[in-house]
């Protein structure tokens, strides 16, 4: 199977609810995306154009179903919103029904994405760095 990776990069501000430590704060974070994708290619070359999906595709899809969605917003549970409303009138707010950690958010990832992508291509990776040396990654199963 061949796979091909685009890297995204985004700037998103979230609090974790309930959280006993620095996290159950507003802070943000510069986050680092990779999505991988796949087609049944394997062993043969890949008729012209020569592409399982140019690149600039998946940064079509990415952009507009992920990036434009979390760039520079503040992502909220709606349990912390309850508890700190405050915050429910900015206008970057987007409440989440679950705490946006990493792994949440990467699962809110891999559900925008895996139905925009052409039939013959599928989702298989998508990794989510929220810092440089933390990262929560979903792998098909």
């Amino acid at each position: 199977m061949i796979q091909i990776t685009k890297i995204f990069r985004f700037e998103m501000a979230h609090a974790v609810h309930g959280y006993a430590g620095k996290c159950s704060n507003v802070h943000g974070h510069s986050y680092h995306l990779e999505i991988t994708v796949a087609s049944a290619a394997d062993d043969y070359y890949i008729p012209a154009p020569g592409f399982i999906i140019d690149f600039k595709e998946i940064k079509k899809v990415v952009q507009s179903a992920v990036i434009d969605q979390l760039d520079h917003m503040l992502v909220l549970s709606e349990d912390f919103l309850q508890a700190n409303n405050a915050f429910a009138s900015l206008p970057n707010l987007s409440v989440w029904p679950y705490e946006p950690t990493a792994e949440n958010i990467l699962l809110h990832i891999k559900e925008k994405l895996e139905h925009k992508l052409p039939a013959h291509v599928h989702l298989c990776k998508v990794k989510l760095y929220e810092t440089a040396d933390s990262f929560a990654e979903w792998l098909l199963p």
